[in-house]
């Protein structure tokens, strides 16, 4: 078997299957061994016991299926055309929603791409045997796409590509062929520390090291509990994840724009109004999340996000009254949400009397005595 030509053909295959970029790579990561678990033992991951559970496999991919030798690391776009970056974080009345979360689950998307370009290297080579993966398992996606030569890593830990910055999804296949590896590319970050300025709350605690228990993604998608009061107005209206380490990212200037139809923005989770989505029950959160990776987190922390974003908006009496009305409606981990988001809108009400009355008295000083 002619291996330097298969990897060749693969890297064709892929690309006809609308992966942008394919790259093989071994599967040693005993590299990534050490800072793993300094990462784990200071306590970064948070909640996530699971990457703590199963954090021996994460760098042993070759145990997660028998006889793998190779991975073949792919990337696919998802940024749609009309992102609205601007016109939704400008507004604390819409909720922002991560980029990769507004159109359809790329997990099975890309699952059955993945398996696709399996069973093309099956039929050219009958002793394949291999595993897809999309973001499941306890595999290191990125380390394994850097090795790949698919970018390099920033220093917000997303894998970054010099021609399509760093808005893509990632996957692999897990093979026992002995293909020709390629080698990863240079990391060109330089001085710029742009991502780690702009983190809100300041999640980025280093450079290339980021504290989960701080940043938003995890706190608006992977915290289960209560949200630390001390984040909470650093959160602004990010209702679901937070791109904001990606948006300032001068690499992402040569971002490509996705083409597949499923990542499409929906219409009901783009610049959506808070009042709006406040006003679901369940039943029409789960509808119209059904296909989205929003619904995994479930209706109460999709309220609990929805309250402090409400909190963080102006202040306005609808929506005062409207988390009054949702008091007792859920759980109690949501009510103390509600309660803190009732506090700031009261304070904000507060705040602004004293200012009109201040307008008032300087206006009436001005004024002429008969006036």
């Amino acid at each position: 078997m002619d291996f330097h030509q298969l990897a060749a053909d693969i890297k064709q295959w892929g690309q006809e299957l609308g992966f942008q970029k394919v790259g093989i790579t071994d599967l040693d990561l005993s590299a990534e061994r050490e800072a793993l678990q300094r990462w784990l033992a200071d306590g970064m991951h948070g909640e996530m016991d699971y990457m703590e559970r199963h954090a021996d496999l994460r760098t042993r991919p070759d145990q997660l299926h028998q006889g793998s030798v190779r991975a073949i690391s792919v990337r696919m776009n998802y940024l749609p055309a009309e992102a609205g970056f601007a016109k939704t974080l400008k507004n604390p009345k819409l909720g922002y929603i991560s980029r990769y979360a507004l159109g359809r689950d790329y997990h099975k998307l890309m699952r059955k791409r993945l398996k696709q370009l399996g069973e093309k290297i099956k039929a050219a080579c009958a002793e394949l045997d291999y595993r897809p993966f999309v973001d499941s398992a306890p595999i290191m996606e990125r380390p394994l796409a850097v090795k790949a030569g698919l970018g390099w890593t920033g220093k917000h830990t997303l894998v970054l590509d010099e021609q399509g910055g760093s808005w893509f999804f990632l996957g692999e296949l897990l093979i026992n062929l002995p293909l020709p590896v390629d080698e990863p590319v240079e990391e060109k970050c330089g001085s710029c520390k742009a991502c780690i300025t702009i983190c809100p709350t300041q999640a980025i605690v280093e450079p290339y090291k980021l504290d989960a228990r701080r940043c938003i993604s995890y706190l608006t998608i992977e915290l289960k509990s209560a949200i630390p009061e001390e984040f909470r107005p650093l959160i602004g209206n990010r209702i679901y994840g937070c791109d904001d380490c990606q948006l300032v990212c001068p690499w992402n200037r040569y971002s490509q724009i996705t083409d597949e139809g499923d990542f499409a923005p929906r219409k009901d989770l783009h610049a959506p109004e808070l009042l709006t989505l406040w006003s679901w029950d369940e039943a029409t959160f789960l509808k119209t999340t059904e296909g989205s990776p929003i619904r995994r987190i479930g209706f109460a922390s999709w309220q609990r996000n929805l309250a402090v974003a409400l909190g963080n908006a102006p202040h306005d009496p609808a929506i005062i009254a409207a988390l009054e009305a949702q008091r007792g409606a859920v759980n109690a981990m949501v009510d103390e949400h509600i309660d803190w988001a009732l506090q700031r809108q009261r304070n904000k009400s507060a705040t602004a009397s004293k200012q009109v009355l201040r307008l008032t008295r300087a206006v009436e000083k001005g004024l002429p005595r008969d006036a």
